[in-house]
């Protein structure tokens, strides 16, 4: 089965799951130091084809990135290479519009 696609909402009910799954940031450095998604592994994509050792195989990993494009593809490509992966579609710019009030 293809890795799916999460919207927002169900990314934050995985989270707050028993088991939640790790969140995947393959954003570049600057981006991360101007927001960076609360308790995510940071691997920037570029990086991510030498750094798999770094990632867990034992939990289901969702890839996130600014828009959803570049995460996409990460989690394409983990997906293939055998973990359980996923993407936040509209990335981070969807989660951010998408928060619940205080």
């Amino acid at each position: 089965m293809p890795y799916a696609d999460l919207s927002p909402d169900e990314l934050r009910a995985r989270l707050a799951a028993d088991q939640p799954p790790v969140v995947l940031d393959v954003r570049e450095p600057a981006e991360v130091e101007e927001w960076a998604f609360p308790g995510a592994l940071t691997i920037p994509l570029g990086e991510l084809g030498s750094r798999t050792a770094e990632l867990p195989t034992d939990r289901p990993i969702v890839v996130i990135c600014h828009s959803g494009y570049r995460s996409a593809r990460a989690a394409q490509a983990l997906d293939a290479g055998g973990w359980d992966a996923a993407n936040l579609a509209g990335g981070v710019v969807a989660w951010v519009e998408t928060e619940p009030a205080p």
